[in-house]
């Protein structure tokens, strides 16, 4: 089997996947021919998130037979976002390329990335131009998404743009130093700065099998994504809750001014449900906000690994991920390595 030290190798490809057993012989065969073609030694990463078909085995075959690929198996499925931070935490090359394992994002777009790259650009993003394959619904919340997301973020995050990107070593080694844990990967990469720029590609279906990403993890994603990111929904609620405490007032005054001076004060429970309802649906609203940020927080100081890492194949020299440097928390924790 041949391989490469960590030292030799020039890309680390991070190919993060869950229960794709049918696309995994034509994603491998398209691999294989890429990095045949790039210009210097690479390795592919196989982080598998807690898959629960053939995936492990399949993944784990190709990391033996072939000294270019690599097999993470993380214990229990842990989110796309984390199992990509797992792979990029094994990679050793001095540009890391990230896609998906569905070949929406395609392989042989990364050689214009590379090219980006070797004109001096730190992170390259691959900008859907076109979207084949996907609903109305999703193309319009996606993009509804993005505005909402600069509007209010306090970096910009490009739009259109998803995982698939190329990062130098260098923000790589900086992206390492961010131990949060609800991650926002597209985000991180924004605040981090360094030149960027963007290649156009045309975003094909999936090869095969169905979306890992439902309305539900969506949703979450972007929740995640625009509280990580911003204070505003906090500062909206503060807002909220002095315009509502003004109309409350207003209203008070405007019915003692009418018995005060010998108006018609309409005697009912209609206006007095009303005024109780929206206050408490405006309550439940507010505490809800302050109730997301404060979870964040409860999940930041428990301090636990981002994910734990059940087996590991084709490292010849494993390397120690257990903590970014220093005195600093672990970031992972393996259970088993091989």
């Amino acid at each position: 089997m041949n391989s490469h030290s960590g030292d030799s190798i020039r890309y680390s490809i991070v190919v993060p996947l869950f229960n794709e057993q049918a696309v995994l012989p034509v994603l491998l065969r398209r691999l294989d021919l890429l990095m045949a073609a790039l210009d210097g030694p690479a390795e592919t990463i196989l982080v598998d998130d807690g898959s629960s078909d053939c995936s492990a085995i399949i993944l784990e075959a190709k990391a033996k037979d072939d000294g270019r690929y690599r097999y993470i198996g993380l214990s229990r499925n842990f989110g796309h976002q984390i199992a990509i931070t797992a792979g990029m935490d094994a990679a050793a090359g001095a540009a890391v390329i990230v896609m998906d394992a569905d070949l929406q994002d395609p392989p042989e777009v990364v050689h214009e990335m590379i090219a980006c790259w070797r004109d001096g650009f730190d992170i390259v993003h691959a900008k859907r131009c076109e979207r084949d394959g996907e609903t109305r619904f999703k193309r319009m919340t996606a993009t509804l998404f993005y505005r909402l997301a600069n509007c209010i973020s306090i970096v910009k995050i490009p739009n259109d743009v998803g995982d698939f990107r190329l990062i130098d070593r260098k923000v790589l080694e900086a992206f390492r130093q961010m131990p949060e844990q609800d991650r926002f990967v597209r985000g991180m990469f924004a605040w981090l700065g360094f030149k960027q720029t963007e290649v156009l590609f045309r975003r094909a279906p999936r090869a095969a099998g169905a979306s890992k990403y439902p309305l539900a993890k969506m949703i979450r994603l972007a929740v995640s994504g625009l509280l990580g990111f911003s204070d505003l929904p906090l500062r909206l609620a503060i807002w909220m809750g002095l315009c509502v405490s003004g109309l409350a007032m207003a209203y008070g005054i405007y019915a003692i001014g009418l018995r005060l001076f010998g108006g018609r004060v309409v005697d009912g429970w209609t206006s007095t449900i009303v005024i109780i309802a929206f206050l408490c649906g405006a309550n439940m609203l507010m505490t809800g906000i302050v109730g997301l940020y404060v979870g964040r927080i409860f999940s930041e100081v428990k301090r636990r690994p981002l994910y734990v890492v059940a087996k590991r194949t084709g490292f010849d020299h494993p390397v120690d991920r257990m903590s970014r440097g220093g005195a600093e928390e672990p970031r992972a924790a393996r259970a088993v390595s091989q």
